[in-house]
Parts: C-alpha cells; structure tokens; sequence
C-alpha cells in the first residue's frame, strides 16, 4: 500500500528523465561536436540515476544535491559550447530542460534550496550565453515554474507528514491512557473481590453482634485489618503459602509488615516462586517479636530482605515503631536485631 505510489512516482519520473536523453541523442548532428554532447548525456544520466535510486530516506543528501547542481552545470557549458546562440537549435538545447529536471527532483526530496541555486545557475548560463531574452524561449522559466510547484509540494507533504506524527503520537498517547485505566480498573475491581472474600465473613458476624464482638472476635478483626494492609502493600510478596505463614506468625504474637516497592516485578513466576517458597521458610521459623519484609531495588542482587527484631526491657521498643530511635535513648528502648536474612534474587529462568 506505500511501496506501490512510490516505485510508481520513481518510474514516471524516470520515464520523465529519459525522455530528455532521447532529445539529446535525437540532435547530435546540430552541435558542431557531438561529442560533447555525449559526454553531457552521460553525466545527466548518471546523476539521474543516483537522483532517483530507491533510498530509505526521502531527503537528499548534501552532497547528492551538489553533485547534482555541478552535473547541471557541466553539461549546459559542455552543450552550449558546440551550439551557435543566433540560430534555431531546437532540440540541441535539451540540456536546459535537463538541468531542470535535476533541480525538479532535488526540490522534491526536500532540497529546495539547492535546487533555486541551480536554476539561478541556469538562468545566468543561459542569459551569458543567448541574451536575457533566451529565458522565456528555451525553458528556463518553465524549469523555475516546475521547480516552485515541486517545491510547495515538498512543503505541503511535509506537512502532512508532521500533522500524521502528531495524530500517531497523540493516538499512541491515548492508547496509554486507556490502558493505564483499564489496568486500574482491573486492579480495583480485583481488590474489591480480594477483600470482599477477606472481609465479608467477619462483617457479617459483626452485623449479625450488633457491634458487641468478644476479645476472640476484636483479635480477628485485628488479623483480619493486617491481611487486608497485606493486600495492598504486599503485592507480589504474597502466596497462598506466604499468606497462610504470616497469619500464622501474627497469631504466635508476632508483628508482621510487608513492603514491596516494586523491586520483584521483573521476576517471572518461577523466579518469584523460589524466592517466596524461601521467604516463607523464614517466617515459619522465626521467633521474634516483629518481622519487616520489604523488596530491595529491582537491580540489586539482593530480591528480599527480612529483618526480625526483639523487643528490648519493657518492649516499648516495639510499640512506639522505627520512629523510636529519634524520640527517646536508644539504650532504653532500642529493639534489639535478632534477624537480617537476604534472599537473593534467583537467575532468570530460560
């Protein structure tokens, strides 16, 4: 659907081209010389051809441009140094519309100014050699009007190509939007059954108390807040086994935070899977008072890290938080470290 206009536009702009060295040929016998002439016909070809050789790119190179401007120019001195000004040369002054053609085709791969250097060039060739009034005769003002009209062609599909990478990347930007909250919803929609499932049988209990819950009921409603604090700060730290050791921990009285900051999700399922079958041993076996799990930065070599701590003296230590080593001396209340495990991020699975 694209290939096809091009190789198109490419065979009629080279049927366009070659048609002037047919004129040329056709007039050989006019020049005094032709071989001049020859030797102008073969750069005109060679300079089309690299003109019009398929590229990648639409835009002319610098130096294609200047070859193409010197060709022009050679070849209307070599032409014009075998043909007498006062006579009718008819056809032996192709090389004008030839030059021409070259500065047509460097307008359209988005050289124009190199393109009205050359017809500037032509026009004070031509003008030196047959008078101003050549210009209108031999095609020079044709040759700057095709060159103008491929010129504002350039602009316009320029143009045109700047308005379709805007419209691609607003397209593509809108396709993020859209995305984005189709995963939101779906993440939502997906809490909201995980939590339903978590929490309906307790407030269904709580309704079916009138609110009066026993000391048996107000601590599963406090395992049952942590679970659910789980959920959302756990993410990809939770299993069906991770879940069930924690709960587990939270009922020997130990406190349990989870923490994942995104450093696990490169890992693919066989590579989590090790790594929480793992986590989950530490758990199961650990006797401190509270345990901290948190994921470590998605490039380090370290996946999870778990900190166990022991209340110290009186245990205030435990209540108050991290925060209490700002608050008060550390030698009084200050949790003493009775684990640090690093779970290493495991090889990725091929």
């Amino acid at each position: 659907m694209i290939a096809t206009p091009r190789a198109l536009i490419l065979i009629l702009a080279a049927s366009f081209s070659s048609y002037h060295v047919v004129l040329g040929i056709h007039s050989l016998g006019i020049p005094t010389s032709p071989w001049p002439a020859v030797a102008a016909l073969l750069l005109y070809c060679g300079a089309s051809i690299l003109s019009l050789w398929p590229r990648r790119q639409t835009r002319m190179p610098t130096w294609l441009a200047m070859v193409d401007i010197l060709v022009g120019a050679a070849m209307t001195l070599l032409v014009f140094s075998q043909l007498d000004a006062s006579s009718d040369n008819g056809y032996a002054t192709w090389s004008v519309a030839a030059f021409a053609t070259l500065m047509v085709i460097t307008a359209v791969r988005r050289r124009p100014g190199f393109a009205w250097i050359g017809i500037g060039l032509l026009a004070a060739a031509v003008t030196v050699w047959a008078g101003p009034l050549a210009l209108t005769t031999i095609g020079v003002v044709g040759g700057a009007v095709w060159v103008g009209v491929a010129h504002a062609l350039s602009l316009a599909l320029a143009a045109g190509l700047r308005e379709a990478q805007q419209f691609e990347a607003a397209g593509r930007s809108a396709d993020q939007w859209q995305a984005g909250q189709e995963a939101m919803l779906f993440e939502r929609q997906g809490r909201l059954l995980q939590m339903n499932w978590l929490a309906a049988p307790m407030l269904r209990a709580v309704i079916a108390a009138d609110g009066q819950l026993s000391e048996i009921q107000r601590r599963e409603c406090l395992l049952l807040e942590a679970a659910i604090r789980d959920e959302i700060r756990g993410r990809r730290l939770l299993s069906s086994e991770m879940r069930t050791e924690v709960m587990a921990a939270r009922r020997r009285g130990i406190e349990v935070s989870l923490l994942d900051d995104g450093g696990l999700d490169e890992l693919g399922e066989p590579e989590l899977e090790v790594v929480l079958n793992e986590l989950a041993r530490e758990v199961r076996k650990s006797g401190a008072d509270r345990l901290v799990i948190r994921t470590a930065a998605a490039r380090s070599d370290t996946a999870v890290t778990v900190v166990g701590l022991t209340a110290a003296g009186d245990g205030m230590a435990s209540a108050l938080g991290w925060a209490a080593d700002l608050l008060a001396d550390p030698d009084a209340i200050e949790d003493r470290l009775d684990l640090w495990r690093e779970i290493p991020r495991p090889p990725a699975h091929i």
